[in-house]
């Protein structure tokens, strides 16, 4: 269940949204980076490949705001509108995606509203990704103000897959032919093999490297 803020009293213009929503995507830019290199430096490994950020447009704000029934306003726009903000992850293994939604989830300054795993639970389409509406701390001169983000974190397939469903449904205005939605969900469930063997062989390698005997003490110098 999502929990209300009432944190954004007194935002009543264009650009302090902006603002707001440009720290938050700073903010939680700069926790993802620190977290990548502690992880380098304690595992000698990244879980983070690549990272992208957005603020969506004017545009697709009030036109969300009209699909839901609401007038365009501030007020609805921050209420209602939960991924203005929004940041993708792309990692290599299914595995990171959740250690890093874990990682995020215990920072101390970090709520977090909303979860939805469409990779244990997929869309129809196929469609897989691991969905978190988080707010962090925003400190002005005067006040501080909970900003929302959406987080969205995939494998480098997922990501691939789901940029080509965004294509696709671009390219037909939401009305795609059945024989291209059959093949794009067999195509999804290629990459979820690709990256349950992708993994496997990760963990193998991972295996072997930690059954390598240091044979430093017997090696006469």
């Amino acid at each position: 269940m999502e929990k209300t803020d009432h944190n954004y009293e007194g935002v009543d213009s264009w650009k302090t949204i902006i603002l707001l929503y440009n720290s938050a995507l700073k903010e939680v830019g700069t926790k993802l980076e620190i977290l990548n290199d502690e992880f380098q430096h304690v595992h000698q490994y990244n879980p983070i490949e690549h990272i992208k950020s957005r603020i969506k447009t004017p545009e697709s704000i009030v036109k969300k705001l009209k699909k839901r029934g609401y007038e365009s306003t501030i007020e609805n726009m921050v209420r209602y509108v939960n991924d203005i903000a929004g940041i993708r992850i792309i990692c290599s293994f299914t595995s990171d995606i959740y250690r890093i939604a874990d990682m995020l989830a215990k920072q101390s300054d970090i709520r977090v509203y909303s979860i939805k795993d469409y990779i244990k639970n997929p869309k129809d389409s196929g469609y897989k990704s691991y969905h978190m509406i988080v707010s962090v701390p925003i400190f002005l001169s005067d006040r501080s103000v909970d900003t929302k983000v959406e987080i969205q974190i995939r494998t480098v397939a997922m990501d691939f897959w789901a940029s080509l469903e965004h294509k696709i449904n671009y390219k037909y205005e939401g009305v795609v032919p059945e024989h291209i939605k059959r093949e794009l969900f067999e195509c999804a469930e290629m990459v979820s093999d690709l990256d349950a063997k992708m993994m496997s062989l990760n963990e193998e390698i991972k295996e072997a490297d930690d059954d390598v005997t240091d044979l430093s003490p017997f090696i006469v110098p």
